[in-house]
């Protein structure tokens, strides 16, 4: 709390409006915080990838009925390449809606453009964040919670699950500390949401010494397959006791 009383999420937070449980709603109108204003990715090699992803995924989406629903950056676009998608999340009935180098901006005016007018997934799962450059940890926390809210409107009988964003760098750096921000203030904020939860899927990457090992990460931000069944195994361990739970609605 700072002197006046207020909330540091007066930062993240719009005043006057409701989110969920009596949250007020994140900051995501006009100017305010580009992390949270709908934003699609520019076309900078001119090749129209994005938007022909983005495409596609509304594509289909059409004659999908997915009980879990993957959507963020590289993080969750490379996932599909490995065998944990096919050993862990097929199973689930999962799509994967991720798009490498996505910020929170461009996910949220993803789902707000078609990826999720013809689904009806059980879970969403949002992994999110790292590649919001420029932005401090509010302004990224609240372009997830605005993500939050986008999936709330759209899909009201979903759980949202978001993931923790991970350490990035082979040695500690304002990245990696940001990211640990974020996730701390995400964890916070998510607490008052009975729609939505957070997940830490870190297993610990960074050593005693600070370090991360290329053994996890081959470039220091993109995952190992190794890596991929550290993160991924107790994951598809929480999402199918959140499926087998008896629905709510």
């Amino acid at each position: 709390m700072v002197a006046n009383g207020t909330s540091r999420y007066s930062e993240i937070l719009l005043p006057g409006t409701e989110l969920g449980n009596g949250l007020r709603e994140v900051m995501s109108a006009g100017e305010s915080n580009p992390a949270a204003t709908p934003t699609a990715c520019e076309d900078i090699q001119g090749d129209g990838r994005w938007m022909s992803l983005h495409n596609r995924f509304v594509s289909d989406s059409k004659d999908k009925e997915p009980d879990v629903l993957f959507v963020g950056d590289s993080l969750v676009q490379l996932m599909h390449q490995f065998g944990v998608w096919r050993e862990l999340f097929s199973p689930l009935h999962a799509l994967n809606f991720g798009v490498g180098g996505d910020s929170t901006q461009h996910v949220a005016w993803r789902l707000s453009n078609g990826e999720l007018d013809n689904i009806s997934p059980k879970v969403v799962v949002l992994w999110v964040g790292t590649n919001n450059h420029g932005h401090t940890a509010e302004q990224i926390c609240g372009g997830i919670m605005a993500i939050v809210q986008i999936i709330k409107n759209k899909l009201p009988h979903a759980h949202t699950l978001v993931l923790s964003i991970l350490p990035r760098g082979k040695l500690p750096n304002p990245l990696r500390e940001r990211n640990s921000q974020v996730n701390k203030l995400v964890q916070e904020v998510l607490l008052s949401l009975p729609h939505a939860s957070f997940l830490n899927v870190d297993p610990g990457f960074v050593h005693s010494d600070g370090s991360i090992s290329h053994q996890d990460m081959y470039d220091y931000l993109h995952l190992t397959p190794q890596a991929y069944q550290k993160v991924c195994q107790p994951l598809h361990a929480h999402l199918k006791s959140m499926l087998d739970k008896p629905a709510e609605n």
